[in-house]
């Protein structure tokens, strides 16, 4: 009989959540009266918790040894995909309904637009190579096309920031979610650093 792979469920069913809540309101009718922005914020925030959540798996195991969600990673960052592109979706289509005059307006115009667009963009390919056959395409450059997600995480939580109409460097508005978010890939980032790494695993031997 096949070991049930706890792990393994609580990273799917735990990705796939955010999307059963939006359907479960669609459903039932429990958006506040300006759903498309709701759709916007819920796909928005699951995108980047997952990107996260996907950045936190090696230095878990740096800190812990936890190695059973190391090798969801890449799941999790797939899934942090998926969302980012329903966002853009509903963004594109939903709320500018593809008028591109107003959507190249906007992106010029906000600075969370511009920066969220890149951002998504620099996404598309490491989604792309996430798997076998595109880290054969590429071969010795999968690992420093994928370090790219090292820019594309402050990127993002910038556009969250921004979007939220705050400033996370002064802390000013509604930016204590994105700033907690920031505070996070800082310490995972610095976590990867090799020597710190290093030293973490030999001391926690």
């Amino acid at each position: 009989m096949k070991k049930i792979n706890l792990p393994q469920i609580f990273v799917h069913v735990g990705s796939l959540l955010p999307l059963a809540k939006l359907i479960f309101d669609f459903l039932t009718n429990n958006f506040s009266p300006n759903p498309i922005q709701d759709l916007e914020q819920q796909t928005g925030l699951a995108a980047i918790t997952l990107l996260i959540l996907s950045l936190a798996t090696t230095p878990l195991r740096t800190l812990f040894n936890w190695r059973a969600f190391s090798k969801y990673r890449r799941a999790l960052g797939l899934y942090a995909f998926l969302y980012a592109t329903l966002h853009v979706i509903i963004y594109f289509v939903i709320d500018y309904a593809f008028n591109f005059d107003l959507l190249f307006e906007a992106t010029l115009e906000k600075r969370y637009t511009l920066i969220g667009t890149i951002g998504y963009l620099l996404l598309i390919p490491l989604a792309i190579t996430s798997y076998k056959w595109g880290m054969k395409k590429i071969g010795k450059n999968w690992k420093k096309l994928h370090k790219t997600v090292y820019l594309i995480a402050p990127m993002l939580i910038l556009h969250f920031a921004w979007a939220r109409k705050g400033d996370i460097f002064s802390l000013q508005g509604d930016v204590l979610q994105p700033f907690i978010y920031a505070l996070l890939v800082i310490l995972f980032l610095i976590l990867r650093i090799p020597v710190i790494r290093k030293k973490i695993i030999s001391l926690r031997k």
